[in-house]
């Protein structure tokens, strides 16, 4: 900004005039217009009020309700509104102001530091009557130094530097710091200095939830020379009165590691500010980005308990884990499954969903907690995330109200219902679904998955220490069967069909099978799979899910498989397969939708899988592995990366 700004003349024209007039009222009316001028701040300031909000949650969520955080930010607002008019009464503060509106307690610990001759660094946070702290000084007689990071704004920084040394202040400039700082604590004086809003420059400690950015000067200096770290936390009482608490100096530890020895004495600092403000969190600039530079982020996956959908949202929750990871950012993922109380509560929610605002229904929650069950609401009202992931329309609305009211980002998978794309920051869709063209839309081919090679060595090892004894004849044939959806129907007669191909396959190439149902596949079908391959010597493992299950079943068979042959009806399933880099053969049925035809269409000209009329299994199998052609892998990560990268 520069020296002659608008901004720099307005500021100092309203201190110059508003001031004197400020002053006249009596300090009990004068600070009942700081309270309403919060009010109405906190009205207008949607953005930083949003902030604020889900800084409190961060730090309080599951200890406080969405409608006690709200309440708590409003009165937030209302003690930034009153320590303003501070500001304003500083020509007012005398030795008669403070004795008759200030309260200190702790004179003890401030006698007990000065006692030991080598210097007092006062220690605070942004929070209480930063003012009125720093003149009360003078007025216990105490040498004290200031300080001050200059606004770009001279003109106002002068009349306010001029208010603070009429009142006994000396004011320390960033660019002589350290000579004066080494002079104070040389002569045993003292100085006010905060620890938190470290920067970019700043040590990262835990802050209540999360590691945050703070400043390490004083801890630096007082390690060095030996001064008194003594911590200070006011607290406004009611209009001007006040309540200033003097800790005890902090015990310092010194190990010899200096590193090591400022990082840990200013975790035991931050701790000390941690407790006032579970006491009186109302005190604390919380709009300002407490977290911005924390190496970690949270996760939250919005599960409607359908596995299909669950697996795409962890995946995209990994690549969203990997991404950060590059960045030198944790990811801590979490997992709250969403269940509705009856059907009404969809319509309740598509409602809520469609209407909800970014700024002015953060801290309801109401379309929630009457449409999901009480322990899914309870999950919900805890969670804590800065990016918020579900797959489903059903999901929708949820995403969006749980990332309104955490202010993060959002990222829907499929479709979102009747919901506007752009209610969202990012929709992953895959092209089989004709997504319109935006900004916001990451296509791909398929749905997401978890497969990787990684991940597919991990679950072959486990199921070969699973199954024992001697090792797989190649070709390994793997089957994986899913179950009825919509008017797809997966009979018995057609699986009986398919068993008997597969097996035929495995005895003419003197190969092995692997063999896994899911939980969808009908009683008929499952009956098929074990009386035609139960008893047959080549099939060294089949799971019949409903019977006894494993979780590395699926990955397991695509990973120690040469051929996979896979039902059509499951989209998940198949890009599975198709992402595994197996030849992949994928069995023809009626009642499958367009689109979904379309997909397995699309797939086969990507040369992903390899589609085959039930009768003719055996023979697709043997002239893929007797032909060995060229296997593409199906891979989505480069685009859902590069939408990433728009919005984190």
């Amino acid at each position: 900004m520069k020296n002659n700004s608008a901004a720099d003349y307005a500021a100092y024209i309203l201190l110059k005039t508003a001031g004197p007039l400020l002053r006249l009222f009596h300090p009990v009316a004068a600070f009942w217009i700081g309270r309403l001028i919060g009010e109405i701040v906190c009205a207008l300031d949607v953005r930083h009020r949003s902030r604020a909000y889900a800084n409190l949650k961060t730090a309080f969520g599951g200890r406080r309700t969405p409608k006690e955080l709200r309440r708590l930010t409003v009165e937030c607002y209302r003690r930034f509104g009153q320590n303003l008019i501070e500001v304003f009464m500083i020509p007012k503060i005398d030795e008669r102001y403070a004795k008759k509106y200030v309260t200190i307690e702790g004179l003890q610990n401030l006698r007990e530091a000065f006692d030991r001759g080598k210097g007092v660094f006062f220690v605070s946070v942004h929070e209480g009557s930063w003012e009125l702290s720093n003149i009360l000084a003078s007025y216990l007689h105490i040498p004290f130094s200031m300080f001050v990071r200059e606004l770009n704004m001279p003109r106002v920084n002068g009349l306010l530097n001029g208010y603070r040394r009429a009142k006994g202040c000396r004011i320390i400039r960033r660019e002589d710091q350290t000579r004066e700082l080494i002079r104070l604590i040389r002569a045993n004086e003292s100085c006010g200095m905060t620890v938190d809003q470290g920067g970019r420059k700043g040590i990262r400690v835990r802050f209540f939830n999360k590691d945050a950015s703070m400043s390490a000067g004083a801890v630096r200096l007082a390690l060095k020379y030996d001064a008194a770290l003594v911590p200070v936390f006011s607290m406004r009482i009611n209009g001007p009165y006040i309540k200033i608490m003097i800790g005890p100096a902090v015990r310092l530890t010194r190990t010899g590691d200096a590193d090591a020895d400022i990082r840990t004495n200013l975790q035991d600092l931050v701790w000390v500010f941690q407790k006032y403000l579970y006491q009186y969190p109302q005190e604390y600039l919380w709009h300002y980005r407490i977290w911005k530079y924390s190496l970690s982020r949270d996760i939250v996956i919005l599960s409607d308990e359908k596995t299909g959908h669950l697996r795409q949202s962890q995946a995209l929750a990994r690549l969203v884990g990997a991404y950060l990871k590059e960045k030198g950012i944790d990811a801590r993922v979490h997992e709250v499954p969403v269940r509705l109380k009856n059907s009404a509560s969809r319509l309740l929610l598509a409602a809520g969903g469609m209407l909800s605002c970014r700024f002015v229904c953060q801290g309801c929650m109401a379309c929630l907690r009457r449409a999901l069950t009480h322990e899914s609401y309870s999950r919900l009202e805890e969670a804590r995330g800065d990016v918020i992931i579900s797959c489903g329309s059903s999901l929708a609305a949820v995403n969006r109200i749980t990332a309104i009211e955490n202010q993060a980002k959002s990222i829907v998978i499929m479709k979102p219902g009747r919901m506007p794309y752009g209610l969202f920051d990012m929709a992953v869709v895959a092209r089989h679904d004709n997504p319109p063209a935006g900004g916001n839309i990451v296509v791909t081919r398929g749905a997401l998955n978890l497969i990787d090679r990684r991940y597919l060595s991990e679950q072959g090892q486990k199921l070969l220490e699973h199954i024992g004894g001697p090792s797989l004849s190649a070709p390994v044939i793997g089957l994986l069967l899913g179950g009825d959806a919509k008017r797809f129907r997966l009979a018995g007669t057609l699986v009986r069909t398919v068993a008997e191909q597969v097996g035929a396959a495995g005895s003419h190439l003197n190969g092995t099978l692997l063999v896994s149902t899911s939980r969808r596949t009908p009683a008929e079908a499952q009956a098929s799979v074990k009386q035609i391959l139960g008893r047959n010597a080549r099939c060294r493992f089949l799971v019949i899910a409903n019977e006894q299950n494993f979780d590395f079943s699926v990955g397991g068979i695509l990973d120690r498989s040469d051929v996979v042959v896979i039902s059509p009806e499951s989209v998940s399933m198949v890009s599975e397969a198709a992402s595994s880099g197996k030849y992949v053969v994928v069995f023809d049925a009626p009642g499958l939708s367009r689109r979904h035809r379309a997909m397995l269409a699309d797939f086969e000209r990507g040369g992903f899988i390899r589609r085959a009329d039930p009768g003719r299994l055996t023979e697709v199998i043997s002239d893929l592995w007797r032909a060995q052609p060229a296997r593409n892998c199906l891979d989505n990560t480069g685009q859902v990366i590069e939408g990433l990268r728009n919005i984190l």
